[in-house]
This record gives C-alpha cells, structure tokens and sequence, in this order.
C-alpha cells in the first residue's frame, strides 16, 4: 500500500468516528424555541394523543458512545488504520497459517494411515472415498465436472481413455506434477488442402466414414510424413508424451471433421496444474484413488496398465 492511500484511508476512517460523535451530540443539544421534556410538540394525533420532547434514553445514549470507544480501541489493537498494523500484530495471514497448522496436524495422521494404503485397495475405502471426493470437489471440479465427466478440452475421467496412462503411479504423478500438452498447428507446413486431407484421414481411423473420402488416400501419406512421431503409424497415440489415441471415439477437443481441420491447422495447447504444493503427497495420494475409482468401479480388478 502506497503511503497516500495509507494516509487516506487513516484520516477516511478517523474522520467517520469523529464525524459520528459530533452527530450524537449535535442531535442531544437542545435548539433555540425547543420544547422541554415535559412540554409536547403541538403535535396531536386522534383527538387526544400528544407527542412529548423526551430525549432518548441515556443508557441508549451511552451505547452509542461505547460504540465509538470500542471502534477507537478496535483501530489501536487491529490493522484498519492504513499501514499500521495494531499493537498487537494480528493479520489475517497468520490467523489463516495458524488455522491450517492447527487443522493439518489434526488430520495428518489419518493422510498418512491412507497414504500407506496402496491406491487399488483405498480405493475400495469408503471413508477415504468421501475424502477423496471432497478433494477433488475442491480442487478439480472446476475443470473435470463435479461429475468427473469432463468438458471440450478437459478429459473425462470417468472412462479409461487416459493421454498419459491410468496406473496408479501415473494418476499420482500426473496430479503431482501436473502435465502440459501441446500439439502444433500444421497448416503453414501443409497448406489448407494439406489440413483437409489430413483431417479426412484422421476422420475415419476409428471406423467412421469419411465426409471427403477422395482425399483419405492423400492424407494417409500426409499422416505418415508428419503425424506418426506422435500419433504412431495406426493412429493409436503415445501415452508417453501424451499424444491422443486417434483410433476410438473419445476426443478431448471434438470429432467432428470441422474440429479436426481446426485442431490439425491451429494446434491446441492444454496444460495441467501441479497439485504438489498445494496439496502435499498424502493428499494426493488419496486424491489419485478416488480418480482412479472413478474409472474402475469394480475395483482393483478391472485395473488397466498404461500400456493398454
């Protein structure tokens, strides 16, 4: 904070507590022609009922007056008065490193009972299963879906169609470090018709019929010159570097042949964030079982290997 905005809202918050005194005593003077407490007004309602000049209640009085020393006192113990941060050193900061040292040493030895756990069996935990759900509500849902269904860009992860390999390790890996994915657009290297025969070959590798079926055998050749380093001869993808299976009917960024001519021209960049500081290893420990039971509902015995 600069020191004009300090001094600002310093004299700004002063200001209003005088201004509130000077209003209170202001209101409690008596003015010039007034009534006295036990003369009315010469205001009658109904007939008979007249309105007195009483003064409020001096205990009501009193209240606004502690209000005012309590918001002085408040200013000289707590921050509030621009750069000065209160005799007593209190900030929201440490409030909140206190509050998640206090919580995390509660609930570090249940993380660290879990993280002992291999994945395959605590995914079976239905305690751990609740933590692990709450984790990724908080942490992952706002990409994957609360569903874990995923979105356009964002992969589902309730199938077992992984980009980088659905082993346990690899769960874990992938939210530790997180993972970052880019595939580069083609159209300066194959010019538009170049893209349209590539995309009508990719089109119809996973048993579609293409819309362009005259260019399938050129873009077959265009493939093979430029896509197989990632994608592999028959389009199945590297789980490896990430690459996509192009051979199933899962796409992360869409399948129909005009998203494929914008992806092959344009490329698409996805990144990942890494998890590890934010959440700690035992965190993510249990937060890799409860991804990897989404896509294993029956259990440890239906797990696949990355090389699936």
């Amino acid at each position: 904070m600069s020191n004009f905005w300090s001094v600002f809202i310093t004299v700004l918050a002063l200001a209003n507590i005088v201004g509130c005194f000077l209003l209170i005593r202001w209101t409690a003077k008596p003015r010039p022609g007034e009534a006295s407490a036990d003369e009315t007004t010469g205001h009658v309602w109904d007939g008979d009922l007249m309105e007195y000049n009483k003064p409020m209640p001096r205990w009501w009085l009193w209240l606004f007056y502690l209000t005012i020393i309590f918001a002085l006192g408040y200013l000289v113990l707590y921050p509030g008065l621009g750069k000065f941060q209160g005799l007593l050193g209190w900030s929201q900061y440490d409030a909140y490193e206190e509050q998640v040292a206090e919580v995390e040493q509660r609930v570090a030895p249940l993380f660290a009972e879990y993280a002992a756990t291999p994945i395959p069996a605590l995914a079976e935990n239905s305690d751990a299963m609740d933590t692990g759900r709450r984790l990724f509500a908080n942490n992952c849902a706002v990409c994957h879906g609360s569903d874990a269904r995923g979105a356009t860009g964002y992969p589902n992860l309730t199938d077992n169609d992984w980009l980088y390999g659905g082993a346990p390790e690899t769960i874990t890996q992938t939210i530790l470090n997180g993972r970052s994915g880019m595939m580069p657009g083609w159209k300066p290297v194959l010019g538009e018709d170049g893209v349209k025969e590539v995309a009508a070959y990719v089109y119809q590798l996973n048993g579609r019929t293409s819309p362009n079926p005259e260019l399938v055998e050129a873009g077959k050749e265009r493939f093979a010159a430029t896509c197989v380093g990632c994608h592999g001869m028959d389009g199945t993808g590297n789980q490896a570097i990430g690459a996509p299976n192009l051979t199933d009917d899962v796409w992360l960024h869409g399948g129909s042949i005009e998203q494929i001519r914008d992806i092959v021209a344009n490329g698409r960049t996805n990144q990942m964030p890494a998890h590890a500081d934010l959440l700690g290893e035992d965190r993510v420990h249990v937060l890799a079982a409860y991804v990897y039971s989404l896509s294993h509902p029956d259990g440890a015995a239906s797990a696949p290997s990355d090389s699936e």
